[in-house]
């Protein structure tokens, strides 16, 4: 009973072989009695370690086959819900130090610490990169992964410097990184089918004007922390000219804890408007302007040893009640003084990023 959950979590997955799947499960099984250990400790002796090894050189494994009967048990789980689901999306970096760079990801070189002959330790430091999409209730209940991409730098080489040249709103999406939030997003519809119940939910990274043309496309909502001003009503004009006049609904109060752990309070003048906001100069033929909804959240007679709370959020939801706006800010992060929300009111997301394991 105890190790019933692998079985639920790899049933929908097919390897094409029993001993591949057999052994997924056994490795799971071990991975949880020992979370965050190596392979070869969680696995306890080499026989075993070696089988995991040959197990991820087999071509048959994939991260995609790995996650398929964990995607279908999470669309399982949201079948079996109501009512709108949040759908959180963020990106982990993995580092790795690796004497054959090119097998992972090369990312630069670094400099260690001193060795006892003076010198320096020189190594290479290698990047993978993950972008999950996370299901959970209004409640906070986890229901499993939509989506997750894994790319490394290697891919995109080449697009910094095309920025360089070019205006950056007018490199294609395609050719970006950010991506991996358009992606995401069509992934978790198809997963879940009932697009209309998923409210996407990002950071500052995910303010892409053409992931809300996406959503509208796929009849989907969407919540994000907005990073840029864009521009709004007839054009002559941005989004924080137009907050900037707007009088504010009232105020909320949140509870976070900062940096070092202690609760801390902290109340808000809330302000939120309905406005056209318009696609940057060099994409407006080809995408249309959106009507949607903005909320900011400024804290008010803020602390000096901390950086004060901001929160400039965008969104696709109704909202024409100063309740409305609160309920949007409970969801991009939600205000319970039981839980452990921000390590620092300026994290761009309310959940805590996983720390990679540097190996």
């Amino acid at each position: 009973m105890e190790h019933d959950w692998v079985e639920t979590e790899t049933s929908g997955c097919d390897l094409g072989d029993a001993r591949l799947n057999r052994r997924l499960g056994s490795m799971l099984t071990a991975l949880a009695e020992r979370p965050g250990k190596s392979l070869p400790t969680a696995l306890q002796d080499w026989s075993n370690t070696k089988a995991a090894y040959r197990f991820f050189a087999n071509g048959n494994v994939s991260e995609d086959k790995i996650l398929e009967g964990h995607f279908s048990a999470s669309s399982e789980r949201f079948q079996a819900t109501s009512g709108p689901i949040l759908i959180l999306q963020d990106t982990t970096e993995f580092s790795f130090t690796r004497t054959a760079p090119e097998k992972i990801g090369f990312t630069k070189s670094s400099t260690g610490r001193k060795e006892k002959d003076g010198r320096f330790r020189q190594h290479t430091l290698c990047v993978l990169l993950m972008h999950a999409s996370l299901a959970i209730t209004l409640e906070g209940l986890p229901l499993g992964m939509t989506a997750a991409k894994f790319w490394s730098r290697a891919k995109f080489k080449g697009t910094a410097a095309l920025k360089r040249k070019v205006n950056p709103t007018r490199v294609p999406i395609e050719q970006k990184e950010s991506m991996r939030w358009l992606d995401n997003q069509r992934r978790s519809c198809d997963l879940t089918g009932a697009p209309e119940r998923c409210i996407h939910v990002g950071d500052r990274e995910s303010d892409i004007y053409v992931l809300y043309c996406l959503a509208e496309e796929l009849g989907t909502s969407f919540l994000v922390r907005s990073c840029a001003d864009h521009l709004a009503e007839d054009g002559d004009t941005t989004i924080a000219r137009v907050m900037a006049a707007t009088q504010s609904s009232g105020r909320h109060e949140v509870r976070f804890r900062d940096a070092k752990g202690k609760t801390q309070r902290a109340a808000l003048v809330v302000r939120h408007a309905t406005m056209t906001v318009r696609p940057p100069i060099g994409k407006q033929k080809r995408y249309r302007y959106q009507q949607l909804q903005i909320i900011h959240a400024e804290e008010l007679n803020p602390p000096e040893d901390r950086a004060p709370i901001l929160w400039k959020l965008i969104t696709n939801l109704p909202v024409e009640t100063h309740a409305d706006a609160v309920s949007k800010l409970e969801w991009y992060c939600p205000a319970l003084e039981d839980r452990d929300l921000l390590q620092n009111p300026e994290d761009r997301m309310p959940y805590r990023r996983v720390t990679p394991h540097h190996g």
